[in-house]
């Protein structure tokens, strides 16, 4: 079979990661990067062409998938819905609370050009939401609890870097431990937001910004800091690249619930990730591949990760994953 023919829109920490995946995957060619900066300007990996943000018409007919890799805050909610009138896409959207407004926008523009779109492909969310949907529909008497960290948070660290006076950040997200060992222990305690994490944020401001002012966009910016213990430290560019040039991550889903028999049960998943943009990039490499297999069935318009067969997502055929897995 031809290789799946991808793009990447956006050549930051996740289009390398993407860029990484597709080199190591069989099935897989990478055809172009596309940037809004000068195109000169971007050194990548590989040799693959680095064309312009602009003219991605030209690409129309040539490649499988757009693979979208801006950030939550303010590219893919414009470039998700553009996109997905041309190509099938993927991306990894991770605004936990604005996915269902992202869905109806992707799916209008998904339908209206006959593509597949593949939104939030990540970890979470993404392989999270699967385990979450695995656990309750196996232990629907229960209670269900999501730990990120302690790892940096490329969406949170993107929506900080947005903020004017703002050089350079990075937010980590650190699992309150005292909540960890509750859940664990099968207590089932009723925790909101802010009892589940803190979120710790490094920031290099650019010469003569008001730091107060930084710091209060970011403690009280919605649907990332508002909700959350956020404390705030302003460090030197060179503290930046000693202390937090890499990009680790991870987490984990616990279930605590009970069958009809009364019996109690625990179930837990876990990642721990030496790169998040690395494993994102995985992610979204195999959603890519899944959203070919979904076009050429005739299925158009949004899809999750939870709307994807299992079978889609690697690149061996059925029959020998049932050989090799089941």
């Amino acid at each position: 079979m031809d290789k799946i023919k991808i793009a990447v829109m956006g050549y930051g920490n996740v289009g390398r990661g993407v860029e990484l995946a597709a080199g190591v995957s069989d099935d897989m060619e990478l055809c172009a990067v596309l940037t809004r900066r000068d195109p000169s300007s971007v050194k990548i990996i590989g040799d693959t062409e680095v064309m312009r943000a602009e003219d991605f018409a030209v690409l129309k007919g040539k490649i499988d998938v757009m693979i979208l890799c801006g950030g939550s805050a303010t590219d893919l909610p414009v470039q998700g819905p553009e996109y997905a009138r041309h190509f099938c896409t993927v991306d990894s959207f991770d605004t936990h609370a604005k996915i269902p407004v992202y869905y109806k926008a992707v799916d209008g523009a998904a339908k209206a050009g006959g593509n597949v779109s593949i939104i939030s492909a990540g970890w979470d969310p993404g392989v999270f939401s699967l385990n979450r949907l695995y656990f309750e529909a196996i232990l629907p008497k229960g209670v269900s609890y999501t730990f990120w960290g302690r790892g940096v948070s490329q969406g949170h660290s993107d929506a900080i870097r947005r903020i004017k006076g703002v050089a350079d950040a990075r937010q980590y997200t650190v699992p309150i431990e005292s909540a960890v060992a509750e859940v664990r222990n099968g207590l089932c305690p009723k925790l909101n937001a802010r009892q589940k994490h803190l979120r710790e944020c490094y920031v290099v401001a650019c010469e003569g910004a008001d730091h107060e002012r930084i710091r209060s966009e970011i403690v009280n910016m919605p649907d990332y800091f508002a909700d959350y213990d956020t404390t705030v430290f302003f460090i030197t560019e060179e503290e930046m690249k000693r202390d937090h040039s890499g990009m680790p991550h991870g987490g984990f889903v616990i279930r605590n619930g009970n069958t009809a028999g009364g019996a109690g049960h625990t179930i837990e998943y876990s990642l721990k990730l030496g790169s998040n943009p690395e494993f994102t990039g995985s992610v979204l490499c195999a959603c890519a591949r899944a959203a070919v297999r979904m076009k050429r069935e005739g299925m158009c318009g949004a899809r999750t990760m939870l709307d994807i067969p299992p079978v889609y997502l690697s690149d061996k055929p059925p029959e020998e994953l049932y050989f090799s897995l089941l």
